[in-house]
């Protein structure tokens, strides 16, 4: 105690001096913790998309995640009707589980015969009262909410694209999608004249696109391969064109109703899906639900293997940035603890020095080389704590100020822009683990000139001038 009552009038003693050491500290402490208030919105932002699009847990076939983008179909659940049910009746399951809902996935090739233009597509069939209602989860009580989906009590033949999608097959104008380049028409030739075998192929189709497209401008026709392996086309209306957050997906995206997918692949066999999704409650709960999953899916694995995927396993571009962001934080707080380091320890030095004869005296009167060490690490433990609880008040009150604001920004993964935000207040593991990691680094630094003032000779310190 009468350590700590010393260390504290030395402190006091060179006011100016202690309290531009803690503004530094205070400073770098303000600054690891925004970063982190701002990686922390970050995974919030990515985190509620994912879980909002995909849910918390997929059930799949165990062999669906790497080779089912070649054909999804060969990997369908068959009686996924059967283990909806049987989670639906779990008394564990029921409590975590807010929505369970099948989806199937298809690849094919969509066409606007109007604008004889095509392209390959990869697409999913949702129930659409379902995917609307994962859309409200909103457990770290994000600002904005994702839009809900256009496909909910729409037309059994309706569809939705990818703004990419919708380009390359030339439908922007009766979508009504902003910002959206046009091809350059190309000019005709004033050349020989076709032979006329292909003239009158030119003239059939130039007559009856005309028609479809003023029919209905927004109709393409849709093909895809059945559980049997022919051909089937269907045709679509699109009803809107969404932006999918990354251009690779936009640009081959369509969703359309599960029912009407079923039956274009299935026809009259037993219809199957290829994934179950299931969001829940809290994303704690993951764990648990995995545990419980297991002896369910066990019954009704011995034809078909299953697996749960969670969301992260089935978003590595979320963990890989995440993991991008901690690697950030890692690095800013090692930059900034080199500057604390340095600067706690110039601190510290610079009163050794001016406190020579006062170190002397200290040893001729009995203290212990113990004792002027545990002074002078008292003294740089004080300076790091009050610059550490200095920078989180600073943190959590600009943090507030920012928040106010409401700048707009666009995340990775979003389509629109939201509010930025800094998570600071909350994030206890965060600041805490700053706060104990300066104090050790304050007294870190402290250390080695409290070591050196400790072992200087009594007679030459009471003889320094």
């Amino acid at each position: 105690m009468m350590i700590l009552s010393l260390a504290m009038r030395n402190l006091l003693r060179n006011r100016r001096r202690s309290f531009a050491t803690m503004l530094a500290m205070a400073i770098g402490s303000v600054s690891i913790l925004l970063f982190g208030g701002f990686s922390a919105n970050v995974n919030y932002e990515l985190h509620t998309r994912h879980v909002q699009k995909g849910g918390h847990l997929q059930i799949q076939h165990r062999d669906f995640y790497l080779y089912g983008s070649g054909n999804p179909t060969a990997y369908g659940i068959t009686d996924y009707q059967d283990i909806l049910t049987a989670i639906q009746n779990d008394e564990v399951l029921r409590n975590m589980v807010v929505v369970a809902t099948p989806s199937l996935q298809f690849g094919g090739i969509a066409g606007n015969y109007a604008a004889s233009v095509s392209r390959t597509i990869i697409g999913n069939g949702f129930v659409a009262a379902d995917i609307n209602r994962m859309r409200h989860w909103n457990d770290f009580n994000l600002k904005t909410q994702a839009p809900l989906s256009a496909l909910e009590g729409a037309a059994a033949d309706a569809a939705i694209v990818g703004t990419g999608v919708a380009r390359v097959l030339q439908l922007c104008d009766a979508l009504k999608v902003e910002r959206c380049p046009k091809p350059e028409k190309e000019q005709k030739s004033d050349g020989a004249a076709l032979p006329d075998d292909i003239a009158q192929l030119s003239l059939q189709e130039t007559t009856a696109a005309p028609g479809a497209a003023a029919a209905n401008p927004r109709r393409v026709e849709v093909l895809v391969v059945n559980a049997r392996g022919a051909p089937n086309v269907t045709s679509l209306e699109v009803i809107r064109a969404e932006d999918q957050g990354v251009k690779e997906l936009d640009e081959v995206s369509m969703i359309m109703h599960f029912a009407q997918l079923q039956k274009l692949i299935y026809g009259k066999s037993p219809p199957k899906a290829t994934s179950i999704m299931l969001q829940l409650r809290h994303s704690s709960q993951i764990p648990a639900a995995v545990a419980r999953l297991e002896p369910i899916l066990a019954k009704f694995s011995k034809n078909q293997p299953l697996a749960v995927l969670d969301f992260r396993a089935l978003n590595p571009f979320y963990v890989q940035t995440m993991q991008m962001f901690d690697f950030i934080f890692g690095f800013v707080f090692v930059l900034i603890g080199g500057i604390v380091l340095f600067t706690v320890s110039n601190t510290m030095n610079t009163t050794i020095v001016e406190r020579t004869v006062e170190i002397g005296t200290l040893r001729a009167i009995g203290l212990r080389r113990a004792g002027i060490l545990h002074l002078f690490v008292t003294e740089g433990a004080l300076l790091g704590l009050a610059g550490a609880l200095l920078g989180v008040v600073l943190a959590l009150v600009l943090a507030i100020i920012v928040n106010q604001i409401g700048m707009p920004w666009l995340p990775p993964g979003n389509v629109e822009l939201v509010p930025f935000t800094l998570n600071v207040w909350g994030e206890t593991r965060m600041i805490l683990s700053t706060t104990f990691g300066l104090i050790f680094i304050a007294v870190l630094s402290a250390w080695w000139p409290a070591y050196r003032a400790a072992h200087l000779d009594v007679v030459e310190a009471l003889r320094h001038v």
